[in-house]
C-alpha cells in the first residue's frame, strides 16, 4: 500500500505527480528543483544558492514523511553543466555525514524542468 507525502512547505508539484510516495517503510521522492515553496519562484542567483534550495525542498520532503537525511539510501542528482559538479557537491555535503552518506550517481543532462541547473530525487527509508 502506498501512502502520498506532500508538505507546503517543499514547491507544490508542477504536474501529475506527488512530492514523495510512502510504500512501506520506503520512501521516494520526486525530483526537487529550486523552485521557493511560497513564491514558487526560482531561485537561480547562482549555482550554490541554486542547490540549497533544492536541499532545502528535499529537506521539507524528508520531514513530512518523518525522516531526515540520515535515512537517505539513494541520491540521484541530475545536473545540466559537470562544470557545476564541484559547487554542487559541496553543497550537498553539508547535508549529510560523509561517513553514513548514501548511494549517489551525478549526470549531466541536456535539460531539466524549468531549464534549472540541477534537480535531485532521493530514496530513503525508515
Amino acid at each position: 500500500m502506498k501512502k502520498i507525502i506532500n508538505t507546503t512547505k517543499a514547491p507544490a508539484p508542477i504536474g501529475p505527480y506527488n512530492q514523495a510516495v510512502l510504500s512501506g517503510n520506503t520512501l521516494y521522492t520526486s525530483g526537487q528543483i529550486a523552485l521557493h515553496p511560497e513564491t514558487m519562484e526560482l531561485v537561480i542567483d547562482d549555482i550554490k544558492t541554486e542547490t540549497k534550495q533544492v536541499m532545502e525542498n528535499m529537506k521539507a520532503v524528508l520531514e513530512a514523511a518523518d525522516m531526515t537525511f540520515e535515512n537517505v539510501i539513494k541520491s540521484s542528482i541530475f545536473i545540466s553543466d559537470m562544470n557545476n559538479f564541484k559547487q554542487i557537491n559541496e553543497v550537498y555535503g553539508k547535508y549529510f555525514n560523509e561517513a553514513t552518506a548514501p548511494a549517489r550517481e551525478t549526470v549531466e543532462v541536456a535539460n531539466l524542468p524549468k531549464f534549472v541547473n540541477v534537480e535531485i530525487s532521493m530514496i530513503a527509508i525508515k
